[in-house]
């Protein structure tokens, strides 16, 4: 959602997009994101960032910093940095566990048998050329001639050409007449 509004902040800018690169790359610095809950500023800096206006308008957070105390602050900072980092990691891999189970739980898998008839799907490097929207999605039928590996699959055309074996269950599905 973010890089969206920046992406869009940075297409609204169009020709002075350079000027405007440097606010919408500290606005992705400064602001926490969901898998983490820190900001990758304070990640790899280890301290809490400014915004440049209270720097040059010295606001109260600024004004008011003692700095032996704020020195002592930083060292503290900087010890539990570490545990503050794995925590972090910890956070983005249970994340990205709970999406993998979600992906898991709608997914369908399929499970092909040698001499099953199956449709390709035509990918981008397989489209041909001005097919256009209206274009094929599948092409085949094709022949499963061999398993080698799980969920992966050689075929073979009626003419008795083999493709190689980089066809997973994603690109096939069963063919029907």
């Amino acid at each position: 959602m973010i890089i969206q509004n920046l992406k869009k902040r940075l297409e609204a800018a169009k020709v002075k997009w350079t000027e405007e690169l440097l606010g919408v790359l500290w606005a992705y610095q400064t602001t926490t994101k969901s898998s983490t809950r820190e900001t990758p500023f304070f990640l790899v800096y280890g301290v809490e960032d400014l915004i440049l206006v209270e720097v040059g308008e010295r606001t109260l957070r600024y004004f008011w910093v003692d700095k032996e105390s704020n020195n002592e602050a930083m060292l503290i900072n900087l010890e539990l940095l570490e545990e503050l980092r794995d925590l972090a990691h910890v956070r983005m891999t249970t994340q990205k566990q709970r999406m993998e189970r979600y992906y898991n739980r709608r997914a369908n898998l399929r499970y092909f048998k040698v001499g099953d008839l199956v449709l390709r799907k035509i990918t981008q490097n397989t489209l041909e050329l001005n097919a256009g929207k209206l274009g094929l999605t599948w092409e085949g039928p094709y022949w499963v001639s061999a398993i080698t590996r799980k969920g992966s699959y050689e075929l073979e055309n009626r003419n008795g050409d083999k493709f190689p074996s980089n066809w997973n269950v994603e690109h096939l599905k069963r063919y029907y007449y």
